[in-house]
């Protein structure tokens, strides 16, 4: 629209000027000054409608949940000495959710904006402003709930300007892109009985370690290196100089979590859209989608979080597009690696669940835990299980009904032949909350609520 009305402009001048040298008259003239001046200053005007607007993007952090609310501030700001009539920013964000800002619309230079129940769709940054006067500033906070995990990107964005006429427009690069990761929600798990580890005879391990468990079994002097955590300040002061306790490896068995992300056994009803259902949903609550691969991350991932606030050693292994094998270990780092890392997964490995087993199988130190999360409902996943009793492994199924997200059948009789061969299972339908499902009490409910 915008070059065809200076095009349109342009052919005025040219007529007017080519019918005042052809017949000499002073109306032609005039009317070719007029177009001529109009596209020299709208010209003028365009090219300096952005000089001194500067577009700064504060997020604060780089990382969110689903469910939670990711906030970023965006300040524009004109250090020109002219005013600028109208700004418009273009943003090319990939990050969906549900919008909870009413943005800059309304607002005066220098007045933060105020947020409101708006849930529209997206990360809606792009905005246009009007009237920022010469050396003044617009803040304002796009608050966006997070409803899917991944990876996404936040800009490039860019501004946009032109003469009050709209002949010529004129943009420029505002602000780089950069990623935010928004992780995998994780549902609270009132109980999650994992199996102690067990040697052969019976036997329990005894080796000393450097980390600080819950089994102290003896004291020493102070070496250099000794946290002041190990200090035993009875037997410090009744001998006068610094004891420290000793302490020998926990117990306590290391769960490995093996998501099956082979995309021969997901399932998803055949209408089900890319993103949230249309419609606005409460603040507190956001929608699991319907899907094998999605019930199953968040089962991994309420697992790991719930184990790992216990200081259980936790590994995951899952081929997606790649290989992903996190090393088994405990605490906050751990937690995040392994969030982090469901993420991002996706579905589209081509190994099946047994076949992972019989690679990683040699990875399970004896006495660990395998946590099985798959909607295959073939038989051949007893098989891979009774290769990790040989290992002395001790194997758990979480298996999720493909028949209830519109799969094959089969899952639940799965379950119970698994069941009575003595192997704790979980089965998830699609509906339940996984929490509960995971604490031995399957409740369904209509929507997946942030913990």
């Amino acid at each position: 629209m915008t070059r065809s009305r200076a095009w349109v402009v342009l052919v005025l001048f040219s007529l007017c000027l080519f019918g005042g040298l052809a017949t000499g008259r002073e109306l032609f003239y005039s009317l070719a000054y007029l177009w001529g001046g109009l596209l020299i200053t709208s010209f003028v005007w365009a090219r300096s409608a952005l000089s001194g607007v500067i577009l700064e993007r504060q997020a604060r952090s780089t990382a969110a949940q689903v469910g939670s609310v990711f906030e970023e501030r965006l300040i524009l700001r004109n250090q020109g000495r002219l005013p600028k009539l109208w700004v418009e920013i273009r943003d090319h964000s990939t990050l969906p959710g549900y919008w909870a800002t009413p943005g800059p619309a309304g607002l005066t230079a220098d007045e933060p904006g105020t947020a409101r129940a708006a849930d529209l769709p997206g990360h809606r940054v792009s905005s246009v402003i009007a009237g920022l006067g010469s050396g003044r500033e617009l803040r304002w906070l796009v608050r966006t709930r997070c409803t899917r995990r991944g990876r996404f990107r936040l800009g490039p964005a860019s501004l946009e300007s032109g003469d009050p006429f709209g002949l010529f427009r004129i943009s420029k690069d505002a602000t780089p892109a950069h990623h935010l990761i928004v992780l995998p929600s994780t549902d609270p798990i009132a109980e999650f009985t994992v199996p102690s580890g067990y040697l052969p005879g019976g036997g329990a391990l005894h080796q000393r370690t450097n980390q600080v468990t819950a089994n102290a079994v003896g004291v020493r002097e102070y070496a250099p290196g000794d946290g002041l955590s190990r200090i035993h300040w009875r037997s410090t002061a009744r001998r006068e100089r610094l004891i420290v306790k000793e302490f020998e490896i926990d117990p306590k068995v290391d769960v490995w979590i093996v998501v099956d992300a082979s995309s021969m056994t997901q399932s998803r009803p055949p209408d089900l859209a890319e993103d949230q259902p249309r419609g606005i949903l409460p603040r507190s609550e956001v929608r699991l989608p319907p899907t094998t691969e999605e019930y199953g991350i968040a089962a991994a991932a309420s697992l790991a979080f719930h184990l790992l606030s216990r200081d259980r050693a936790v590994g995951l292994i899952a081929y997606g597009r790649v290989r992903h094998v996190l090393q088994a270990n405990r605490g906050q780092p751990q937690l995040n690696q392994i969030l982090e890392t469901l993420a991002t997964l996706e579905a589209f490995g081509r190994l099946g669940l047994d076949e992972v087993i019989r690679i990683e199988a040699p990875r399970f130190p004896r006495g660990a835990t395998a946590v099985l999360i798959t909607a295959d409902p073939r038989q051949s996943l007893l098989v891979a299980t009774q290769e990790l009793e040989r290992r002395r492994v001790s194997p758990m199924l979480v298996l999720l009904d493909a028949e209830s997200f519109g799969g094959v059948p089969g899952s639940a009789a799965l379950a119970e032949r698994a069941s009575r061969r003595g192997l704790r299972v979980r089965l998830i339908r699609c509906g339940d909350r996984v929490g509960n499902v995971l604490s031995g009490a399957a409740q369904p409910l209509p929507a997946w609520k942030v913990a």
